[in-house]
């Protein structure tokens, strides 16, 4: 764990968090994750990456329980970088991106592209220096190692429970609708632009062909 791949990560972590505050500020929907998260933020009224750290901090604890290989400096470097991460979204969208309006729907899109490929770029480069995980992906996985069923199983259903608690949410409390084509767009460019990113400064001798659960834990890793 050398201080450069701790620096890095924590880099690319925060990309990843410029990238999700452009998602939201677009205003065309989310991803399902951060559907949750902006629809608990309006409910609660707490700030969406407070909300994006409580619930990321709840699975991280729920990992520790459940890993018996638990690393301590790695878990408390988690810990740091998922307060940091929430709060840097929170710098974004109640500071720096507050008085910026998108009044155009095309120029929206634009922007929800482009903070999608930023989103998945970053995520691609911590998913490449494999120090920095990601708790819903690490539960899904832990879950899925005590179990039956496969890591897909479980990453997608949280997905599904994600999407239908939000729109819950969103009819019980009359809320803007945060499940939208941005969901649906997320749902392709994100994978594309996490896996492009991961292999962009990957020597040829890495580049091997990964198992289906890691590549699909790759794809949704940006949700958490």
């Amino acid at each position: 764990m050398s201080l450069k791949t701790i620096s890095h990560s924590l880099l690319f972590y925060f990309i990843s968090a410029l990238g999700i505050s452009l998602s939201i500020k677009a205003m065309v929907g989310v991803s399902s994750f951060n559907a949750l998260n902006t629809a608990l933020s309006d409910v609660l009224h707490l700030k969406v990456g407070t909300i994006t750290t409580i619930l990321n901090l709840f699975f991280l604890s729920i990992c520790w329980l459940m890993d018996m290989k638990r690393d301590k400096k790695h878990y408390l470097l988690m810990l740091v970088s998922l307060i940091s991460f929430g709060e840097i979204i929170n710098l974004f969208l109640y500071s720096l991106l507050s008085q910026i309006t998108f009044t155009s729907y095309g120029l929206r899109l634009l922007i929800f592209t482009l903070g999608t490929a930023i989103g998945g770029f970053g995520t691609g480069q911590v998913l490449r220096l494999d120090l920095l995980k990601f708790p819903i992906e690490s539960f899904c996985l832990l879950v899925s190692e005590r179990s039956q069923r496969s890591f897909a199983f479980y990453r997608y259903s949280f997905d599904i429970l994600c999407v239908g608690l939000s729109l819950l949410l969103t009819y019980l409390f009359s809320l803007s609708l945060f499940v939208r084509e941005g969901t649906l767009i997320s749902l392709f460019l994100l994978s594309g632009a996490i896996g492009w990113s991961k292999n962009l400064f990957a020597s040829p001798e890495t580049l091997v062909v990964p198992i289906p659960e890691d590549n699909c834990a790759s794809e949704r890793a940006a949700d958490s």
